[in-house]
């Protein structure tokens, strides 16, 4: 594919232009080497890099609420005035709930992105401890006049305009980047499948109702083949960004571990947000709080998927199922998780999401718990079979739509169908952690909405990147 500036990309240049946005800082970047495994944790910086476009943000929302993530940055200036500061949850802090951990090391690479200050200032990351408190873990200086700042770049990428309704920091910027793509299939294939997997999430409240606070960047950086890497089938690709299935030993967990490449090619759209789609059709995607989210496009299940996972990058949404095989350890030790949409219920009289319950409801609420768990046993017991035997993904899909006609008509027969309660069994758990509604997209694949704590949570983000919800006229 040649690198030249597109159409769309011309537009974008002359909007990036205009006097409003031409104020805006650069876009630094921290990228840094993350360590740790068997009790240890190490930072230590890459490299430090002035991105090619302005930063895509508002600077009168430089700050969030500091409820999510499990991990956090803050930007001060040298007098400690507070600068920037997000959650983020980085694959690093996923693999270090595998068993894995325990036994061995490993290092990922990671990013930290904020306005270009006007002098040196002091990175801190914090780690949020079991009582919800965060605590420094690692602090750096950086200063974006070091002769050693990078500032050269990879050529320009071929970036286009999905859907675009204002500048960039007016607006939530979503990047889609397609991997496994060849360069006959970036122009034939890659724009179909972003606006379709876009479509898909515009299907879902609250982002249907505020459609216009978005714009939807894509960039498809060519492949020298079609697909990324299954490990566990023997297929290896080498792609642009890396993306490959069997993350942690999942085998339908896909996630990058070449952040570098992937923030090379990223830093060439605006963007506050970053969805890979995986030219597959093998069921599986993955999503990380602040860092990106995956889809494998082809799949018949790609637009619940796609959606699926970009809750839990966009407003670090908790997995509310928890039948499936994951990659992670149970927790030795129970605690309120900091995610919106799961608890454990140890303060019933201050449950996190009591401000949208009845007063008159259970807690727990009751549901199917037990039929749906019986069903599951034979479900997941098939599902292994299927992936043991490497069968057609058509039967693994069709599996699914077994399952799902199951689970639908289960819980349509249920007392409390749409009720804002605790239900338990979640994030990974039958019994320690509850969810606040029997169904969701969190929690099965069946054609439900966002619970209304979900929503309401993915709703304070696009708050924080676009502005309040405008009043109607």
């Amino acid at each position: 594919m040649r690198t030249v500036f597109s159409r769309p990309l011309l537009v974008l240049l002359a909007v990036l232009a205009l006097p409003a946005v031409a104020a805006e800082p650069g876009t630094l970047r921290v990228d840094y080497f993350h360590t740790g495994g068997r009790g240890t944790e190490v930072f230590a910086i890459d490299r430090v890099v002035v991105e090619p476009l302005p930063w895509p943000g508002h600077l009168s929302r430089t700050t969030d609420d500091g409820r999510s993530g499990s991990y956090r940055f803050e930007v001060r200036s040298t007098e400690g005035r507070l600068l920037y500061a997000r959650g983020f949850s980085p694959v690093y802090g996923e693999w270090a709930t595998t068993a894995e951990a325990a036994e061995r090391y490993r290092t990922f690479h990671e990013s930290l992105r904020f306005p270009m200050p006007a002098g040196p200032v002091h990175v801190t990351v914090l780690r949020r401890e079991p009582d919800q408190s965060f605590k420094p873990a690692w602090q750096a200086d950086v200063d974006p006049a070091d002769m050693f700042v990078e500032r050269a770049h990879s050529p320009p990428q071929h970036l286009l305009a999905i859907e675009q309704h204002g500048a960039p920091p007016d607006k939530v910027d979503v990047l889609l980047i397609g991997d496994g793509y060849t360069a006959a299939e970036c122009h034939s294939k890659f724009v179909p499948d972003a606006r379709r997997m876009a479509a898909a999430l515009f299907r879902h409240e609250p982002f249907a109702s505020r459609r216009s606070d978005f714009n939807i960047w894509g960039l498809c950086p060519p492949s020298a083949q079609s697909g990324i890497s299954r490990p566990s089938t023997g297929v290896h690709h080498r792609t642009p960004v890396g993306a490959s299935y069997d993350a942690f030993g999942s085998e339908r967990y896909i996630l990058t571990l070449d952040n570098r490449a992937l923030q090379d090619v990223a830093e060439w759209a605006p963007h506050e947000m970053i969805a890979i789609l995986a030219n597959n059709h093998t069921y599986g995607g993955g999503g990380v709080y602040g860092a990106y989210s995956t889809v494998a496009v082809d799949s018949v299940w790609a637009d619940y998927l796609f959606v699926h996972e970009f809750g839990h990058h966009f407003a670090g949404l908790a997995d509310e199922y928890y039948t499936s095989p994951v990659a992670y350890e149970p927790a030795s030790r129970v605690v309120e998780p900091w995610e919106p949409n799961v608890t454990a219920l140890l303060d019933r009289e201050h449950l996190k999401w009591r401000h949208l319950m009845q007063a008159s409801t259970a807690v727990p609420t009751p549901w199917p718990k037990d039929a749906f768990e019986a069903r599951e046993r034979d479900f997941q017991a098939r599902r292994k079979q299927i992936r043991a035997e490497n069968r057609p993904e058509a039967e693994m899909d069709a599996l699914f739509r077994e399952e799902q006609a199951y689970t639908t008509a289960l819980f349509r027969s249920a007392a409390h169908p749409e009720t804002v309660g605790a239900f338990q069994g979640a994030n990974y758990d039958a019994r320690a952690y509850y969810r606040p509604q029997q169904d969701c997209v969190m929690f099965t694949r069946d054609e439900v909405p966002f619970c209304r704590v979900c929503a309401e949570a993915l709703e304070r983000v696009i708050d924080l990147y676009a502005g309040p919800r405008r009043a109607g006229p």
